[in-house]
């Protein structure tokens, strides 16, 4: 079993900036594709970046793009998300998930049913 722990949410102004850390347990963490998704009120949990077992590869929502950053410390098995220029439309609940498999694909990764593994969330708020 694999646990996961976010932090690093909380509320900024439009153009700020957050980085998140999802720190996880397990020794299998360097073998792991991590993703972080979020979910707005209202609507449907969407991808937002993923990051490949070594770091070598990442992935990201169009929406993000330029604006978002993942990395990883498979030393200190934690998946960070640096968000900068945030804009209002930002503001939703953020989740880790790992996918055991380490399979990169990205058709499958950015999908939430690639992932076994979710944390509880944190709350990023941008205000206008």
């Amino acid at each position: 079993q694999v646990q996961l722990v976010e932090s690093g949410g909380g509320l900024v102004q439009a153009g700020g900036s957050l980085r998140l850390s999802c720190a996880a347990s397990g020794r299998a963490f360097r073998r792991y594709v991590m993703g972080w998704f979020r979910q707005a009120p209202g609507k449907e949990r969407e991808f937002v970046a993923a990051i490949s077992w070594s770091g070598g590869s990442t992935y990201y929502a169009d929406s993000v793009k330029g604006r978002f950053t993942i990395s990883r410390d498979n030393a200190k098995n934690t998946v960070y998300l640096q968000m900068n220029s945030l804009k209002p439309e930002d503001t939703a609940v953020y989740s880790c998930a790992a996918d055991p498999l380490g399979a990169w694909n990205t058709i499958l990764l950015v999908t939430t049913s690639q992932y076994h593994y979710w944390g509880q969330g944190t709350q990023v708020t941008v205000s206008p």
